[in-house]
């Protein structure tokens, strides 16, 4: 039986997903801060589980030949993140059209992040050819 996805007749994702991370010793430099790129790895944790939360799932949308690159990403940084920091991670999408869905990020708590100046943007390609495709749930 199929996973009830959002779309007709099914309840939207949330507005707004709280993800919470833990910087692990691998995601730090010598001096116990964390590196840069990571933000990134985190937002896609985030994204993951808003998407979770709203029905859809990565491994169900790439079985049905539908992928969600990321095309922009955009992160500036307020205070570092340290070893053993847990990290709470507000997402929401702030633009979802038919090929296109923008996801913010920001960390409330700890202030690491400039809220709304943290996103990913993402468009939806469809196997085999990987043309952009519309984005609908369920689909």
């Amino acid at each position: 039986m199929d996973k009830p996805r959002a779309g007709a007749g099914t309840p939207a994702a949330p507005a707004a997903r709280k993800t919470r991370v833990r910087v692990r010793y691998a995601d730090t430099d010598q001096m116990g801060v964390a590196y840069y790129a990571n933000y990134l790895i985190w937002f896609e944790v985030a994204r993951t589980e808003w998407l979770r939360d709203g029905g859809w799932s990565y491994r169900e949308m790439e079985a049905d030949g539908i992928a969600l690159p990321v095309i922009e990403a955009h992160c500036e940084y307020r205070q570092p993140a340290r070893y053993d920091d847990e990290i709470e991670i507000r997402t929401v999408a702030t633009v979802l059209t038919p090929v296109r869905i923008r996801f913010d990020a920001d960390q409330p708590e700890l202030a690491r992040l400039r809220p709304g100046l943290s996103s990913t943007v993402s468009v939806r390609l469809e196997a085999p050819t990987r043309a952009t495709a519309m984005l609908t749930p369920g689909s």
